[in-house]
């Protein structure tokens, strides 16, 4: 049993609308809306994103920034449009019960995009089912407001070069830049090309803990599933990775804000905002319950951290115990594995075309929602806040590993499940009847 949304990635659909299936109430933009693709002018914002998240998060980056400036620019109190996914739609200062601060859509041109002069630059990846949840988060963005570039950036072996001296102008004019992924190669050779002094950090998932605590430690940036020692690769980077870290150590001259839905312990001088994903909850429903269960995917069998074996047995397990019924794969999880869940443990396959909180946010979705320690541990309750669905949480065994997984896995994945808050812990998954 399957569902997918195309053999190569998404489809995109041909109306989005706010709410569960069947509604008729389209998506509000905020002001600015149909912005052209044109370079950013001086003194504007710069984002630099690769994955439908990150995206995702520098809306709700933008959107918190635009309620800020309303703020600081009009005494009017509670310009915040949808301040909980139970309020009203109209409020004060929200005449046309958009959720969006009444500031900012006075005059028509000062929305999410707007407000800050804000121009995404997608540093477009590989993979079919990233690419295209890219691009149908990228028709958000546009219809936000925001100047969308894309750049094939690892399209053949000149590409990086065309894409960086394509962007040095915009590199160098940008008062503010806008990064989801501290970890990426690219991403730090750009930020060694950049003026800004003021960086923010968006969430890409749980990656943003591990990069706050490397940064207090003043260790060198490392995804914390890679194991061994550095290759040649690694060594001849390792200038630009660090130039890189220190360009994300707060300074006199400098200012590092992280945008996060993650506890993160700051280092000195490093500003947290919180994402509470306001902009979410202002545009998308709330969500028709189907009141079953429904099971969330993970890549940690695809990163190599979780044998595949034991990851089958866990999800069988907890399909019986909680009588999921629907399996929402990761965007890189691989296909024969999925066939072998649809096939062996007869869940329905979904391969959403969006990033799982605005999915859940549009629904349907079950009243329960079961995860593995991942982001959405942490950003769902947030989503789904007062819809009345609870999000559960199961723990890694530690036999689960495999024998080359990092000798950080553990304790990173018990710290995500640790963490996380307005969840339900479950034990590791029971061993299912097949298990010896």
């Amino acid at each position: 049993m399957s569902s997918t949304t195309g053999p190569l990635g998404p489809v995109p659909e041909p109306t989005l609308t706010a709410g569960g299936a069947g509604s008729e109430r389209r998506v509000r933009a905020l002001p600015g809306r149909g912005a052209s693709t044109q370079d950013a002018a001086p003194g504007s914002t710069l984002a630099f994103v690769e994955s439908p998240v990150q995206l995702l998060n520098v809306l709700e980056w933008a959107y918190a920034d635009a309620l800020r400036a309303s703020e600081d620019t009009s005494d009017v109190a509670g310009t915040v449009g949808v301040a909980h996914a139970d309020a009203p739609r109209l409020a004060a200062g929200d005449a046309d019960g958009s959720g969006a601060p009444a500031g900012a859509r006075a005059g028509g041109d000062t929305g999410v995009g707007a407000s800050a002069n804000l121009t995404v630059i997608v540093l477009s990846p590989h993979d079919p089912m990233t690419r295209g949840q890219l691009r149908r988060m990228a028709e958000l963005a546009r219809e936000e407001g925001v100047r969308v570039r894309w750049e094939e950036a690892r399209g053949g072996a000149s590409a990086p070069f065309r894409t960086i001296s394509g962007l040095a102008s915009l590199l160098r004019a940008a008062r503010r830049i806008v990064i989801g992924d501290p970890f990426s190669r690219y991403v730090q050779l750009l930020l060694n090309m950049a003026k800004a002094r003021d960086l923010i950090v968006v969430d890409d998932g749980t990656a943003t803990m591990e990069f706050i605590s490397q940064l207090a430690r003043g260790e060198r940036l490392e995804r914390w599933h890679r194991r061994g020692s550095r290759g040649a690769r690694d060594l001849v980077f390792a200038p630009v990775s660090a130039g890189a870290r220190r360009r994300l150590t707060p300074g006199q001259h400098r200012r590092v804000e992280v945008f996060s839905s993650m506890p993160v312990d700051p280092p000195p001088g490093v500003t947290v905002t919180s994402n509470t994903f306001a902009w979410t909850r202002a545009r998308f429903g709330p969500p028709r319950l189907t009141g079953g269960t429904d099971l969330v995917g993970t890549s940690l069998v695809e990163t190599g951290v979780v044998d595949l074996e034991r990851y089958m047995e866990a999800v069988t397990a907890l399909t019986r115990e909680h009588g999921a019924t629907r399996y929402f794969a990761h965007r890189k999880e691989a296909t024969d594995k999925l066939h072998r869940i649809s096939v062996e443990v007869g869940l329905e396959i979904v391969r959403p075309d969006l990033p799982l909180e605005l999915i859940a946010r549009r629904g349907p979705i079950g009243r329960m929602i079961l995860s593995f320690p991942s982001t959405v541990v942490h950003t769902l309750p947030l989503a789904l806040a007062g819809t009345g669905i609870k999000v559960a949480v199961c723990d890694v065994d530690p036999a689960w590993l495999t024998s080359h997984a990092s000798p950080r896995a553990q304790g990173f994945l018990s710290g995500v499940t640790g963490t996380a808050r307005d969840v339900h812990r479950l034990p590791c998954a029971p061993a299912s009847p097949s298990q010896p």
